[in-house]
């Protein structure tokens, strides 16, 4: 695999996949404009490298925006040649053994597996060829993406802590906002384990390293949705094929991956107050809003002499975070299916659902009711518990295929029998939810029903004379079986954009209805203190006009070919 992030880039400049930007590119603001207009394009765009930032480090953003380049980062022709893997894998690991023949053919697996472990790094680690003990940040080019931001953020950082409690170490990725030379806010919601970690700590400091950079399989791993307890590097070295390196940190008694770009030492402190971090465009497409989380203290910065910075954009789908989507469904899809739904036999998280709000389902079913077993045993299921709105169909739908999902409900969903609302934990990030981080769930059962299932209801509709989904900006307009309302101002012809806005702007419990047997859900801007919403509505994350004309003015400079107009001005 990569021996650096360098070494990716050189590869990826090979095959045609990289474009050196030489111009110099401000990291405030416009490096991220530029960003958006190539990482939405078709296939995503090629990967950036901004040589001019006013720093002697280079910006290199949508680094893994494609699936090709998912594919070179994990050193395959296909992602299905690691899902072929992985499923070989779990069914020997899953299978249940008794007699000591049958035992000792999983004895080569074992071995495999050890050579995935991490390993200690011999001799000086390339992350530590300059060091900063005097920490200043204002050296690396960090990114101010969105106007509305509360200032820079470092928006792929591969934090490791470690559990106070059992010392079992932590790989996550928590954006990191600038606050001054030596500090930055720890982004890390309650769910996530690096913020566990803080929880447990009864007083004093916390050490934490941020490792930016290196083998793009770790900035992968940092983001799987791995089982508590699971070492990520593991996850690197079965994707590497190899294990990773780790070296010594110089001020905190944490190891880190010695071929990182960068690496920032420090600590949070239990004792001191939490601080106002934020506002950010997030991957949601809005801003999330400022709020309290723990200060991060910097003791010491250290680089290789060759570094690149990589950053990610998040903001407005497709982003390219889309592709790291793809390849985190098709991946843990058998570790889901061999330790919960053994029924499953595919799972999609589209992208207009920004990872999370909208999952669709395929199951094999052979008994009543199976559809909202799956549902919960889903919502019950890691990083699946933020999901919002799930659609179950049966094994033989292509449920990457509209028309096939469409037909579906036309043939086999009535709305009073076959949605199944719940509550339970949802994305910090989620804005429309009555309560941060807490809200509706529902489940629309597509599948065939058996006759257990079918009940005394009555056809009251003809679903062959409506379409399964309609969208529209009048609560009285009711033509569909799911009727979805939303802002007089988006185009309700763009599917896209209203499957985006039904999954962001939609409370499945609060903000449905059922009228003459069909049901009715407002996706619409929710103003507070009316209808029973409380909590402060956040703004779409879009460029400003300003940054806008700057990168329109200097297009032709920039050596990125045709022009691309701003997505911002859809909005």
């Amino acid at each position: 695999m990569y021996k650096s992030l360098t070494d990716f880039v050189k590869y990826l400049d090979t095959q045609g996949e990289l474009i050196r930007i030489k111009e110099f590119v401000d990291p405030v603001l416009e490096i991220a404009e530029i960003t958006d207009r190539v990482s939405k394009q078709p296939g995503g765009g090629k990967a950036l490298l901004f040589e001019n930032t006013g720093t002697q480090f280079p910006v290199l953003t949508n680094m893994l925006g494609s699936e090709k380049r998912i594919c070179m980062a994990f050193g395959v022709e296909s992602i299905s040649q690691i899902t072929g893997h992985m499923n070989s894998l779990m069914k020997e690991v899953m299978q249940e053994r008794t007699s000591i023949m049958d035992k000792l053919k999983l004895l080569p697996h074992l071995k495999e597996a050890a050579g995935w472990l991490p390993k200690k790094f011999k001799g000086h680690a390339p992350c530590q060829e300059v060091v900063l003990f005097k920490p200043e940040l204002s050296r690396l080019p960090i990114l101010q993406c969105w106007p509305g931001d509360g200032g820079r953020f470092i928006t792929l950082p591969l934090v490791h802590t470690k559990d106070p409690e059992t010392g079992a170490r932590n790989l996550g990725m928590y954006r990191m906002q600038v606050f001054s030379e030596e500090t930055t806010g720890m982004h890390w919601h309650r769910h996530k384990t690096g913020a566990r970690h803080f929880a447990k700590l009864k007083a004093g400091r916390m050490p934490v390293a941020v490792a930016i950079g290196g083998d793009p399989v770790y900035t992968y791993a940092a983001t799987a949705p791995l089982p508590e307890g699971i070492d990520e590097y593991l996850l690197a070295g079965f994707l590497r094929n190899k294990p990773v390196a780790l070296t010594d940190c110089l001020t905190q008694p944490l190891q880190v991956p010695a071929d990182c770009d960068f690496i920032i030492e420090g600590y949070v402190d239990k004792s001191e107050p939490l601080v106002t971090e934020g506002p950010f465009g997030d991957h949601t497409g809005f801003y999330s809003l400022a709020d309290l989380y723990p200060n991060f203290h910097i003791t010491c910065i250290s680089h290789k002499k060759d570094a690149i910075y990589p950053a990610t954009l998040v903001g407005i789908p497709p982003q390219e975070d889309k592709y790291i989507a793809i390849a985190t469904e098709k991946i843990f899809l058998s570790p889901i299916q061999f330790a919960m739904v053994p029924e499953i036999r595919d799972l999609h998280l589209p992208e207009e659902g920004v990872g999370h709000n909208i999952a669709i389902v395929k199951i094999e079913k052979s008994y009543p009711g199976q559809a909202i077993k799956v549902a919960h045993a889903l919502w019950g299921a890691g990083q699946m518990m933020f999901n919002k709105i799930m659609i179950v169909v049966d094994a033989e739908i292509d449920i990457r295929d509209h028309d096939q999902l469409m037909t579906c409900f036309t043939n086999n969903y009535i709305p009073k029998r076959d949605t199944h609302f719940s509550r339970g934990p949802l994305d910090v990030l989620d804005h429309t939810s009555p309560q941060c981080g807490y809200g509706g769930k529902v489940m629309f059962d597509a599948t065939v029903k058996l006759p257990e299932e079918i009940g005394t209801t009555k056809h009251v509709i003809d679903n062959r004379s409506r379409n399964p989904f309609h969208f529209t900006h009048s609560q009285t307009d009711i033509k569909g079986l799911i009727n979805i309302v939303t802002d007089s101002d988006l185009a309700v012809n763009d599917r896209y954009t209203m499957l985006w806005i039904w999954g962001s702007n939609c409370d499945p419990v609060r903000d449905s209805r059922f009228e003459d047997g069909m049901l009715v859900m407002d996706s619409r801007t929710k103003v507070t203190g009316e209808s029973g919403f409380t909590r402060e509505w956040p703004g779409y994350a879009l460029s400003s006009k300003e940054t806008i004309a700057k990168i329109d003015a200097k297009w032709d400079s920039l050596g990125l070919g045709e022009f691309i107009k701003s997505p911002s001005l859809k909005f």
